[in-house]
């Protein structure tokens, strides 16, 4: 069996592919890690793409709840405040998060957005 591709998950859960983020969780892909050429949560990433069954299977399978994104510059509760995923927000708070307002975007990634837009 293989040990599972994270990349392949990340992009998985960004996608709505809870059966192959699944997979990868099963094979040992920790869902906590943050790819130096990503870093971003697997948590974070899903919540952002608004996939809420992704997010939450995450969660059930040991994603932490107040893990940072670094990329992103948020919490998992700040991405699901500010994408507007309830039920994403309901969780993380009984699993002891804070509800909290969205944080501003980090200033490399708004220069990054204008660059782009």
């Amino acid at each position: 069996m293989s040990g599972g591709d994270w990349k392949e998950m990340f992009n998985a859960g960004c996608e709505g592919d809870l059966a192959l983020v699944q997979y990868h969780v099963q094979a040992g892909v920790d869902v906590n890690y943050a790819h130096p050429e990503f870093l971003s949560t697997p948590l974070v990433a899903a919540i952002l793409a608004r996939q809420p069954q992704v997010a939450l299977y995450l969660l059930e399978h040991g994603a932490l709840p107040d893990l940072p994104s670094e990329f992103d510059g948020l919490t998992p509760m700040q991405a699901a405040v500010r994408t507007g995923l309830g039920d994403v927000a309901e969780r993380l708070q009984a699993l002891g998060v804070a509800r909290s307002a969205p944080s501003a975007l980090p200033a490399a990634r708004r220069w990054w957005q204008g660059l782009w837009s």
